[in-house]
């Protein structure tokens, strides 16, 4: 998918370390969802194919289809597949045009997709329309913004995070305003469901807490956000706080990210459920 002028296939490893690194979050969403044996599950906005691997050991005898406009994500999720020993399949749909030719399921997820379509109510209204009756439609939005270092780094001014977090959030805003037919919503999730024809709508909020000292995929996740926050933000922060980004990111430095004891990795994830009546 190439929404908002995004190159997702280049930032392929971004998506999969992200995906890694918040594994236990889907893991968590899957046990809430303990009474369905899907025939067929869809990913949508499947990226790398980390939760659609998920789905595929979790439910070794449903159809589960990875749905992304990226070809070469889906690439990576065949591999993945492969090198789980899961049972997978992909398909090539843009997000939201290609939906209607999407075969029905038993459950549709979308991890943080929907928010990147100007008219959010249509698109969940979409999603339904590929529920079986009974089936249930999960949507990923939302939760807490993560969190890495301590309040005070030890250098710079303290209180960095919540800077970059009220940066990023001015630059989402921006974001969902400039999108082709945005349609401003009350992010009432379970709401927004209910209108789209679902009941039992509810949402669940999964901590991911990797502690300190961090290690493999987490660290590097952490390495990749701070990058790529450190240029997007590039014309927005202080100096200050563009050194103090220079200094954790500097893989020579001993106070940096690649080397802190005290780095850390905590968030939560907020998915919001609502089933298909079956008449």
């Amino acid at each position: 998918m190439n929404h908002d002028g995004v190159d997702w296939a280049a930032m392929a490893e971004l998506l999969e370390l992200e995906g890694e690194t918040h594994s236990p979050y889907v893991r968590q969403a899957v046990a809430e969802l303990a009474d369905l044996a899907p025939r067929r599950v869809l990913d949508i906005g499947s990226g790398p194919g980390v939760a659609a691997c998920r789905f595929a050991a979790e439910f070794p005898a449903a159809e589960v289809i990875a749905v992304d406009g990226t070809p070469q994500l889906l690439a990576r999720a065949e591999e993945r597949a492969r090198r789980l020993g899961v049972r997978l399949h992909t398909r090539v749909a843009e997000f939201p045009a290609g939906l209607a030719d999407l075969p029905s399921a038993d459950l549709v997820w979308s991890g943080q997709v929907v928010h990147h379509v100007g008219d959010q109510q249509a698109v969940l209204e979409q999603l339904a329309a590929l529920l079986e009756p009974d089936g249930v439609l999960a949507i990923v939005e939302g939760g807490l913004p993560a969190r890495w270092l301590p309040r005070d780094v030890g250098f710079g001014r303290p209180g960095l995070q919540e800077r970059l977090d009220a940066a990023m959030a001015d630059r989402f805003a921006r974001m969902r305003t400039e999108l082709p037919g945005s349609v401003r919503v009350v992010e009432d999730w379970p709401g927004m469901l209910r209108a789209a024809g679902l009941t039992e709508a509810c949402s669940r909020t999964f901590l991911v807490d990797h502690p300190a000292p961090l290690a493999g995929a987490p660290r590097r996740w952490v390495r990749r956000c701070l990058e790529r926050q450190r240029a997007m933000l590039a014309d927005e922060l202080a100096a200050e706080d563009i050194a103090t980004l220079d200094r954790l990111l500097d893989p020579a430095d001993p106070t940096g990210v690649d080397h802190r004891a005290d780095l850390f990795h905590l968030t939560a994830k907020t998915v919001h459920f609502g089933r298909k009546p079956r008449s």
